[in-house]
């Protein structure tokens, strides 16, 4: 079994997720490509494309536009099971938008830290 929402987890895993943030919106390619495992079963959905493998996932990230990535996140939800593995639920509006957005992510303790494994963005219409 088990033990959700260890305190210390979830706050290691907040943190990553922050990390995360301030790379996506400031296009930090770098560091968004270390943020997630460098495997080909590592999975990202995005709006407009669907991503399988780490080397995809890398490529969309190279060529994407720099330009309108700020966004202000209105919910974050965070939960973990056990030591090594979380989810992050969180929705988002885009600066100049008004539809609400939404990003799923699975993180997994791995020898190298936390990294995202799974990847879901879609937009409530």
């Amino acid at each position: 079994m088990y033990e959700v929402n260890i305190p210390a987890v979830v706050a290691e895993v907040q943190a990553q997720c922050e990390r995360y943030e301030r790379a996506l919106t400031h296009n930090l390619v770098d560091e968004l490509d270390a943020l997630f495992w460098p495997n080909p079963n590592t999975i990202r959905y995005g709006a407009a494309e669907n991503l399988y493998g780490y080397a995809a996932i890398a490529a969309f990230r190279a060529q994407r536009p720099s330009q309108g990535l700020m966004r202000t996140v209105t919910k974050h939800v965070v939960t973990t099971y056990g030591y090594d593995m979380a989810t992050s639920h969180l929705e988002f509006v885009k600066d100049g938008q008004t539809r609400v957005g939404r990003q799923t992510q699975t993180w997994l303790r791995l020898a190298q830290g936390w990294q995202v494994v799974s990847a879901h963005v879609s937009w409530m219409d």
